[in-house]
């Protein structure tokens, strides 16, 4: 009888480039399991203790750690150290009193060590949104989690406030919006792919798309330098308004 499923293993050279580990030094590493983020965009919390973190010198006690129950991601305790954890995910290990907001870099993700009050809430982005049968409004948001609107009158929306990529202020653990920051022209972003990840600023211009997916539309960023960067809107992340809601890496 063939085998059922997809590999349960990873070896080292094939995982995805951005992993801060030795490539030729050991021939395996621990698998991101499935969950809300992909293998590509994600790193196992094993990997973030050892390699990132420094808080374990082997996988054995990076597991030890982690089944303790001492380590907490967007509020809530993980015992496995595959779980896979990525953008914008909030990491706090109490026993060290230190906390941690993953974001993106020239080098893929880094851990960007935050206050107690920021460790507080996370930013997620909407990726997609639904109705639902009975005319509520479900947003799809990018840490793979669902969030329900409810609407009081079906045929006018007034709760429905919220367009596809914008971002919403999330508390935590409970998750409940505090804060809604619309991707538009003049808000903060930072960019999360192509060959300008991790640099942030002000939107200054958003293409006007008919033609084309509005995820394809051209989008210009200032940082506080004065550089312009280019990207597509699909590769930015609203982070506030009037300022930026996070804490965030110098631009190099």
């Amino acid at each position: 009888m063939g085998k059922k499923g997809g590999s349960t293993g990873l070896k080292r050279k094939p995982a995805p480039r951005f992993w801060p580990i030795p490539r030729k030094k050991f021939t395996w590493i621990v698998k991101p399991s499935p969950g809300p983020h992909s293998l590509q965009e994600s790193l196992p919390l094993a990997v973030v203790l050892r390699a990132i973190l420094g808080f374990a010198q082997t996988e054995k006690e990076a597991k030890k750690i982690v089944s303790q129950g001492k380590i907490y991601v967007d509020g809530k305790i993980r015992r496995r150290d595959d779980f896979p954890v990525s953008l914008m995910d909030v990491i706090a290990i109490l026993d060290v009193d230190k906390s941690f907001r993953i974001l993106p870099s020239t080098k893929g993700l880094i851990l960007l060590p935050i206050s107690k009050e920021e460790a507080s809430f996370k930013l997620c982005r909407i990726e997609n949104k639904t109705v639902t049968k009975n005319g509520h409004v479900q947003l799809n948001l990018n840490d793979g989690s669902n969030l329900l609107v409810k609407v009081t009158d079906a045929k006018n929306p007034q709760e429905d406030v919220y367009t596809t990529l914008d971002t919403l202020k999330m508390s935590l653990p409970d998750k409940q919006i505090s804060e809604h920051v619309k991707m538009k022209e003049n808000c903060f972003g930072i960019i999360t792919g192509g060959k300008n990840i991790g640099k942030h600023g002000k939107i200054v211009e958003i293409e006007k798309t008919k033609a084309k997916k509005r995820r394809n539309a051209f989008v210009t960023i200032e940082d506080a330098k004065g550089n312009h960067y280019q990207t597509i809107l699909d590769f930015v992340f609203a982070i506030g308004e009037a300022k930026p809601l996070i804490s965030l890496p110098e631009v190099a």
